[in-house]
């Protein structure tokens, strides 16, 4: 049975003075709270004002490329503004989301908790991302801004590169961002493994992905510190670790840095996997996805490959033949977990009657987005083919509708799916669907060019083009405008849903023993943790 009851937990008492309602004007109360639903609240609502700032600066980008010419006033100020939107999307909006938002409020309910294990570090992760994206914003500003891309590659970012020290504000700010991050991990590992009477099949795919999310983040985000703190003692003192002219080697920062970048791009998209698992049992009415054992392994699988496959980034720098043939054959493999995983969703909603829904359109563009930029990126894995699109926009196209646009749409799908949760109320139907539609053909508008222009062989990190190219620019542009639009009908339609709650219940079929539980949640879900998981 899936209940309260059956479980061996017992409930908080309906008390509504234990009911966490969000406050409309911030109070000690939130800024001091160890309640993994108010901090689960704080962490939706700094990431959804970083969505913004790092939306609204996309669309700076799109309208530089509206027609030819400089908008902007030189290609340095334009890689300042790509910089900042990438930083500010990866590390401010997806990661603070993904496992800070939703971890914090699902995992302990879902794995039965009372709630997170250390409650005062998952404060201290909270505050620590004001101030990074604050400096993050402040750095653009310092010296004519940090604009080398988010890879900070040497020697682009040494004194030679970047004199000033917008670069050293940059390294400063990720350094926040990665101790948050690895607090948090810490926190959900804790929190998962401290449950009684845990088992292996019983942890919900949730659940599992952040576990692999969490791992994947204590193993890497280390190194990449390590990386950026030796290039600021290149850049502050002049040691020579990334120096050729004194022994150092600025290939080394790039297998270092995507030592750490390509398991961060698992990092972003493994949540969203769960979150897709989850919704797809609420479409089909089940308790389970098809193979949901099959499911925990792939997407471990896609943890442990992932950590093994960097250098494709950089099959153009000069690999010996053998490294080349190994770092391709190992990225293809990641397509076989990658695709269980895909036929195990689709197995999971054959010969259901599908009803049309916000988290039936999240998840169904979710599943075609991601398929499409996953078969281009077997594409990239050919090495022959990666060194002719390299730093093309085939490249930018690819990861954005894989990771930036596959995480985005695996948080909103959760968001809809769990917000009656978190509220107790529910979106108006007309927003919901009017906002789908227009993000998912704002989303092909904008990247599907992309795509075709990096086909081209058209670099990227360039401001200007050919004029042949001016047809693509401005279907890209009214994309990105089109996007914008269904994110803000989007957003109206969550706060309307609090301004004058709807109380007619999402969940038709109480599939999933989250679901059972009485809307809004409690403060404290449940006062003991569970002896059974299931």
């Amino acid at each position: 049975a899936w209940g309260i009851a059956s479980i061996g937990i017992t409930p908080s008492k309906y008390d509504m003075s234990s009911i966490s309602i969000p406050a409309i004007v911030l109070s000690l109360n939130w800024l001091m709270s160890t309640n993994h639903k108010d901090i689960g609240t704080l962490y939706l609502r700094f990431g959804v004002w970083s969505g913004l700032v790092g939306s609204g600066i996309s669309v700076i980008i799109r309208l530089e490329w509206w027609c030819v010419g400089y908008i902007l006033a030189n290609d340095q100020v334009y890689n300042v503004v790509v910089t900042a939107h990438a930083l500010i999307m990866i590390f401010i909006l997806v990661i603070p989301i993904a496992l800070g938002s939703l971890g914090n409020w699902m995992i302990p309910v879902i794995a039965s908790c009372v709630d997170m294990a250390l409650p005062r570090i998952n404060n201290l992760r909270f505050w620590l991302l004001p101030p990074s994206i604050t400096i993050l914003v402040s750095s653009i500003a310092v010296d004519g801004g940090c604009g080398r891309g988010w890879t900070l590659y040497p020697p682009l970012t040494s004194n030679l590169g970047n004199i000033g020290a917008s670069v050293d504000i940059a390294i400063f700010r990720i350094h926040l961002a990665g101790i948050s991050s690895i607090l948090g991990a810490i926190n959900i590992l804790v929190s998962v493994f401290s449950c009684r009477g845990i088992s292996f099949d019983g942890v919900r795919l949730y659940v599992w992905s952040c576990v692999v999310t969490t791992v994947l983040l204590i193993l890497r985000l280390p190194v990449f510190a390590g990386a950026i703190t030796i290039l600021l003692l290149d850049r502050s003192i002049n040691t020579a670790f990334y120096e050729p002219r004194y022994g150092g080697d600025v290939i080394l920062f790039q297998h270092i840095f995507w030592f750490f970048g390509h398991p961060e791009v698992y990092i972003l998209i493994l949540p969203a996997f769960g979150v897709i698992s989850h919704c797809l049992c609420y479409i089909g009415g089940k308790k389970e996805v098809f193979g949901s054992l099959g499911i925990v392994y792939a997407i471990a699988g896609i943890g442990i490959i992932g950590c093994v496959v960097w250098a494709h980034h950089i099959f153009s720098v000069g690999l010996d033949l053998d490294s080349i043939a190994y770092y391709s054959s190992a990225t293809l493999i990641i397509a076989v977990p990658t695709g269980i995983k895909v036929f195990s969703w689709l197995a999971s909603i054959v010969g259901i009657r599908i009803k049309i829904n916000g988290v039936t359109i999240w998840s169904s563009r979710f599943i075609i987005l991601f398929t499409i930029g996953g078969v281009r990126g077997v594409i990239l894995a050919n090495s022959t083919l990666d060194v002719v699109l390299h730093d093309t926009l085939y490249v930018v196209g690819h990861f954005h509708v894989v990771l930036s646009i596959g995480a985005v749409f695996g948080i909103l799908c959760g968001i809809t799916l769990w917000w009656g949760l978190f509220y107790g109320c529910e979106f108006n139907l007309v927003l919901r669907i009017v906002s789908r539609i227009s993000v998912f053909i704002g989303v092909c508008s904008t990247f599907i060019p992309i795509h075709l222009a990096g086909l081209q062989c058209t670099p990227r990190r360039y401001s200007d083009y050919p004029d042949v190219l001016i047809v693509y620019w401005i279907l890209c542009s009214v994309g990105a405008i089109t996007s914008i639009t269904g994110m803000i009908v989007y957003l109206w339609s969550l706060i309307s849903s609090i301004i004058s709650p709807n109380t007619h219940w999402l969940w038709s079929n109480m599939c999933s023993s989250e679901l059972t539980i009485p809307r809004p949640l409690y403060n404290h879900t449940f006062t003991s943790s569970a002896w059974v998981m299931i």
